[in-house]
């Protein structure tokens, strides 16, 4: 099957042909829905109506879009990207999404590439210093204009799928590679705070990465504070500004996000949900979640089941 015409048509001729070559690859290596790839962390994405996805703890990910545009949404904040932009999560986040532009003749087509902040830590201590630009510590997802250098990174990539013997050798190459060139890129200092350690970033990343741990039990910021080595104040201000929302409100988005694929998926009860997620009252779970989802539990699920 040929790609789909591009709708819209980028600016730049160069980029437009490796656009158009990327969109033929994803077609024919992504049948529909999101599918692993041969290539370790990379992931096909082909959609071929609008649709808003269930909230999801994103883990740190490259994501480009060959055709289409999404909406994705963190807090009150939203953000969209296009094929003229990529999108960059440096730490895990209870987002949610909606594709804004898909139809059977245009499908939204995407690619993942998830990250690990400890390759790009051996990266930059092997490249030594790159000139990362330094900027406050700000949201801990953003949003990029693509170049040729980074689309034609990642197309090298994808080409791999088509000679499977190449994988084991080049793939690795050709991702740091994509890594390098994202941390040159004009928010390079995101990526280059959250894998060095001794930075309030970093710091912040470990108490994210406690919460996601160990989100059932109760929260004191003093002793969340101490377990990274920041002061209670400076634990609220920096984890706000990665995740534009607080400790205890990530916390409980995580724990409605989980109570919701444990009702779903595993048939619990509400109130069963709620206890195996922490929520001590039942009042209390089904106000928090009707205030998250639009609705009280259990007319959230028959909403969610009927869509199925």
């Amino acid at each position: 099957m040929s790609a789909p015409d591009p709708t819209p048509p980028l600016l730049d001729p160069a980029l437009e042909l490796l656009r158009q070559e990327l969109a033929g690859l994803v077609v024919r290596h992504c049948p529909s829905g999101t599918v692993p790839s041969a290539i370790a962390d990379l992931h096909l994405s082909r959609y071929e109506q609008s649709t808003r996805s269930m909230p999801t703890l994103a883990q740190p990910a490259l994501c480009i879009l060959a055709q289409g545009r999404k909406e994705i949404c963190l807090g009150d904040e939203t953000y969209v990207y296009d094929p003229l932009h990529y999108m960059v999560v440096s730490v895990a986040m209870p987002i949610s999404g909606a594709l804004l532009e898909a139809s059977p003749q245009n499908p939204s087509l995407g690619i993942r590439l998830d990250i690990d902040p400890a390759e790009i830590n051996s990266l930059i201590a092997e490249a030594g210093p790159m000139g990362v630009p330094s900027q406050p510590s700000s949201r801990g997802v953003f949003i990029e204009r693509l170049d040729t250098q980074m689309l034609d990174a990642l197309l090298r990539l994808i080409r791999l799928l088509d000679t499977p013997k190449d994988i084991a050798v080049l793939a690795p190459l050709i991702r740091r590679e994509i890594l390098y060139r994202l941390l040159r890129g004009q928010q390079g200092a995101r990526l280059y705070e959250i894998a060095m350690a001794n930075t309030q970033t970093h710091r912040v990343c470990q108490a994210i990465q406690w919460l996601n741990d160990h989100f059932q039990r109760p929260l004191r910021i003093d002793d969340l504070a101490r377990e990274v080595n920041l002061s209670a104040s400076t634990l609220h201000h920096r984890f706000k500004a990665v995740t534009s929302m607080s400790p205890l409100q990530y916390q409980k988005q995580l724990r409605l996000q989980e109570a919701r694929r444990l009702m779903l998926n595993d048939g619990l009860e509400a109130s069963v949900a709620g206890y195996r997620v922490g929520y001590e009252s039942p009042s209390q779970f089904s106000r928090e979640y009707s205030r998250l989802y639009g609705a009280p539990p259990l007319r959230d699920m028959a909403r969610l089941r009927s869509a199925l």
